[in-house]
């Protein structure tokens, strides 16, 4: 069985959020060891005034993601495969070994003071459900306008999308989506435009600045989630991290790539629980757990039990491309041992 851990961006930030990280060493150290390089406490990060500004909120979500990671590391529990959405993707990286924690956090703190800078107010995010793509991107295609613009931003699921963009062209989408059938289409506690081309700048200013930055080579396979594809070069890694903030995130197809790759147990990492939600209903047979809805020790036991059993009967993760009908026979194969000791 292969681990992917998930990794959430801003949207999932929740008050308190490093406060409620398990006493255990790696989030103590983390917690210290981010202190001192950000030169502030950063317990104050998770405040609700905090939380109300783009920069803490980043840096805040890196930081849980690092310290649960460290926690599951010392318990002996390693990810084969790294995602991370938008942000997410620095502590993903973080995770494979190709980004120093230390550099992670300086990255982490341009990027959100630059996106807060390039847009103080009148833009952010919103949630459409319920609408196909090629129908969602027809409504922000006609209401795109140079005075109000508004872009698709994050591809999660089939019928599951985030807009980003001016205030009046998102409410403009939001509109005309209730009105042709979305589920749900409201506004995210985001204040700024997220992948999309009005954060180009953002992502240039990044570019120059990562440049000095060292990548090592990945130790678990890093998926991009711009490219929803394997990154196994540092550079490619380098150019994933600078520029990811002016394209679509494309959520459903990385995790896809994660699942074709033998992946069969997701763990999210805190905060938050989205991303749980959209494995659990793209893949059924695979289990999904958010850590910060369980114990550690619970999601260590679980995770090491599964491991054991595909172990005991000669089922290896896979740490390769697999087709669909590799992936396939596997499952049939676990479904045959099942019955058999039935």
């Amino acid at each position: 069985m292969s681990v992917a851990f998930l990794y959430p961006g801003q949207g999932a930030q929740i008050l308190g959020m490093l406060h409620q990280l398990p006493d255990r060493a790696g989030a103590t150290w983390t917690l210290q060891e981010a202190s001192q390089v950000l030169g502030r406490d950063v317990l104050t990060l998770d405040t609700e005034q905090a939380l109300s500004s783009t920069a803490p909120v980043q840096l805040a979500l890196f930081v849980s993601g690092v310290a649960a990671t460290r926690i599951m590391l010392a318990q002996g529990v390693e990810p084969d495969v790294v995602v991370g959405l938008s942000v997410g993707a620095f502590a993903a990286a973080v995770a494979a070994g190709a980004l120093a924690f230390k550099d992670g956090l300086n990255l982490v703190k341009l990027r959100a003071e630059l996106m807060e800078k390039a847009y103080p107010k009148g833009y952010g995010l919103a949630a459409v459900v319920g609408l196909s793509e090629t129908h969602l991107s027809q409504i922000v295609s006609e209401f795109n306008q140079p005075a109000s613009p508004v872009f698709v931003g994050n591809l999660n699921a089939p019928t599951q999308f985030v807009i980003a963009g001016s205030d009046s062209g998102i409410e403009a989408v939001l509109n005309r989506a209730k009105n042709e059938g979305a589920r749900s289409a409201k506004r995210l506690e985001v204040s700024v435009p997220s992948h999309c081309v009005l954060l180009q700048s953002v992502a240039d200013e990044l570019t120059s600045r990562i440049a000095k930055i060292e990548i090592k080579t990945p130790k678990a396979i890093y998926v991009s989630n711009r490219r929803a594809r394997v990154l196994r070069d540092p550079d490619g890694i380098r150019e994933d991290l600078a520029t990811n903030i002016a394209y679509p995130v494309r959520w459903h197809d990385a995790t896809t790539v994660a699942y074709e790759r033998g992946v069969r147990f997701f763990l999210e990492l805190p905060p938050g629980h989205t991303l749980t939600d959209l494995a659990s209903t793209a893949f059924p047979d695979a289990r999904s757990i958010a850590l910060s809805q369980m114990q550690i020790d619970s999601a260590v036991k679980l995770i090491k039990r599964q491991a054991r059993y595909l172990a005991a009967n000669g089922i290896k993760p896979v740490g390769r491309p697999a087709s669909l009908m590799v992936v396939l026979s596997l499952a049939r194969r676990v479904e045959q041992l099942r019955s058999a000791r039935c």
